[in-house]
C-alpha cells in the first residue's frame, strides 16, 4: 500500500499519521542472502535495523533512525505442501495476496484478522488477530519460521527445530531478527454464513457467553453514548454460497461504513457536539443481513476512514464488567466518541508474548478520528483494561513498559532471555523495544 509510506526526505510515516521516522537509509532486499548482508553492514556501521510492513501499527515499534529494510520484494509463496497442509510464504507478501493465492489452490487460512493489508511478517510479529472460539491468531496458525539474526545468519525455527526460538519468535515483535518467510497450516477451503444484526449492548453483555459457545466465530461493535451494538457472527456452512450483492455490498460496506461514516467523523472532529446523535443514526444505520462466501471475503472488509486505536486483551471472564465500566466512564466524562468500540475473542496459546498467551482473552478496541484528540479517551479507557491486568496489542497505542508486562506475561523472562542470545549488541533494538522490554 503505497499510502502508507512516504519516503520524503527520506521519512517514514505509518498508516495511521502518528509516527515519523527518518532511518539512515532504506533497503528493498530482493533475497534472503542480501537482506543478510545489509544487517551485516548495519551491524558494521554501527546502525540499529528494522523491518516495515504497511505500516499499520499504531505504535513506533517499526520506527528507526538506523537501517529500515523494505521487504516488498522478498514476496509470494515459496511453496505449498499437501500432505503437511501447510504454505511456506515470503515475509513482505501482503496477506491479501496471501489469501487470494490460496482460494485459487483451494485452500484458507482456518482464522484472520478484520483487514488485509498487512504483510504477514508485519501482521505476526505484532499479533494481529481475529475472533474465534476455538480458532487463534494469525501467528498461532504459524508452523515454521525463517529469520536473519543479529551475526547475518539463517535461522529456522518450528515445535521440533529450535522450539525455544518458535515458542516466541511467532510474535517476536522483531525484537529477535527480522523474519524472511513463514510457513502456515492451511486447510480446505470452505464456507462461513455471516449473521450480522443489532443488538442492544445490555442483551449482549447478559448472553455473551451463550452467544460466544455457540458460535465459531463472534464479535460485535458498541456505538459509545448509545445503548446499540452491531453483532456478528461467522459459522461453517455447507453452502450455497451466498455473497453480498454488488449494489448492497457498496450500499452497506463502502458507502455506509466507509463513505458516510467518513463524513460522519469530518462532522464530528469539526463539531464534537453534534458525536452522540451522530453515534445513535450510525448505529441504527445497519441492518440485519445474512451472507454465505469463502473466509477471506467474510473475515476481512475494507477499512479507508483513518483512525487512531488502542485495543487489550482481557481475561475473557472479565469482559462484561470491562465494557460496563467503559461505558459509565463514557457516560459521565464528557468526552465526544465517534467511533464504534470493537469486542472479539481468541482462545489461550502458548506463544511467549502472544496477548492470549496462557489465557482465554477478551479484546477491547476503541479508536479515534485520525486528526482529533484521543490521549483523554484512550487514557481512561487504558486505567480500565489495566485493572483487569489486560495486555495491549503490541502494534496499537498503550503507555505500558517492561515493568508492566513482566506482571502481566508470566513467561515474559523467557522472552528477554531469549533475545539476549540471539540479539545480545541489540542491532534490533529501537525505542519501542526499550520501553517494552527492557534496556
Amino acid at each position: 500500500m503505497s499510502t502508507t509510506v512516504s519516503a520524503k526526505n527520506g521519512t517514514w510515516r505509518n498508516w495511521g499519521g502518528n509516527v515519523i521516522a527518518r532511518p539512515a537509509r532504506q533497503v528493498e532486499p530482493a533475497s534472503v542472502e542480501e537482506l543478510a548482508a545489509a544487517v551485516r553492514a548495519a551491524a558494521e556501521d554501527g546502525l540499529t535495523v528494522k523491518a516495515v510492513g504497511t505500516g499499520h501499527s499504531f505504535t513506533s515499534i517499526a520506527a528507526t533512525d538506523g537501517v529500515l529494510i523494505r521487504p516488498q520484494l522478498l514476496a509470494g509463496i515459496r511453496g505449498i505442501d499437501r500432505d503437511a497442509m501447510t504454505v511456506t510464504v515470503e515475509a513482505g507478501t501482503p496477506l491479501k495476496r496471501l489469501n487470494t493465492a490460496l482460494a485459487r489452490e483451494g485452500l484458507s487460512l482456518t482464522n484472520m484478522g478484520d483487514i488485509m493489508e498487512q504483510t504477514v511478517s508485519g501482521a505476526v510479529s505484532t499479533g494481529t488477530h481475529g475472533t474465534g472460539r476455538e480458532s487463534g491468531s494469525i501467528a498461532a496458525q504459524i508452523r515454521g519460521l525463517e529469520l536473519v539474526t543479529a551475526d547475518g545468519s539463517v535461522l529456522t525455527c518450528s515445535e521440533k527445530e529450535n522450539p525455544e526460538v518458535f515458542a516466541a519468535a511467532r510474535i517476536g515483535l522483531g525484537a529477535l531478527g527480522i523474519v524472511t518467510a513463514i510457513t502456515f497450516a492451511v486447510e480446505p477451503l470452505f464456507l462461513l454464513t455471516a449473521r450480522e444484526e443489532p443488538m442492544a449492548f445490555d442483551r449482549v453483555l447478559a448472553e455473551f457467553d451463550q452467544l460466544w459457545a455457540e458460535n465459531e466465530h463472534f464479535e460485535f461493535y458498541w456505538f459509545p453514548h448509545t445503548g446499540s451494538t452491531n453483532t456478528k457472527r461467522n459459522n461453517r456452512s455447507a453452502g450455497p454460497e451466498q455473497p453480498v450483492g454488488q449494489l448492497a455490498g457498496w450500499f452497506e460496506d463502502e458507502f455506509l461504513s466507509n463513505g458516510v461514516f467518513q463524513v460522519a467523523q469530518w462532522v464530528g472532529r469539526g463539531a464534537p457536539a453534534a458525536i452522540p446523535a451522530i453515534a445513535r443514526i450510525s448505529s441504527k444505520a445497519l441492518s440485519a443481513r445474512t451472507y454465505t462466501d469463502i473466509p477471506y471475503k467474510v473475515f476481512t472488509s475494507p477499512r479507508r476512514v483513518r483512525f487512531v486505536e488502542m485495543e487489550y486483551a482481557v481475561p475473557r471472564a472479565a469482559l462484561a464488567d470491562t465494557l460496563r465500566e467503559l461505558k459509565t466512564m463514557v457516560d459521565r466524562s464528557g468526552l465526544r466518541v465517534s467511533f464504534p468500540v470493537e469486542v472479539r475473542t481468541a482462545p489461550a496459546d502458548d506463544i511467549t508474548l502472544s496477548t492470549a498467551s496462557g489465557r482465554d482473552s477478551a479484546y477491547v478496541a476503541v479508536h479515534m478520528f485520525r486528526g482529533t484528540p484521543y490521549h483523554a479517551y484512550f487514557t481512561a479507557a487504558e486505567r480500565i483494561f489495566t485493572a483487569h491486568e489486560g495486555r495491549p496489542h503490541w502494534g496499537k497505542v498503550h503507555t505500558r513498559d517492561a515493568e508492566y508486562f513482566s506482571r502481566v506475561y508470566p513467561r515474559f523472562g523467557e522472552f528477554t532471555a531469549l533475545r539476549d542470545r540471539l540479539d545480545p549488541e541489540r542491532l534490533f533494538q529501537n525505542d519501542y523495544l526499550r520501553r517494552v522490554l527492557g534496556a
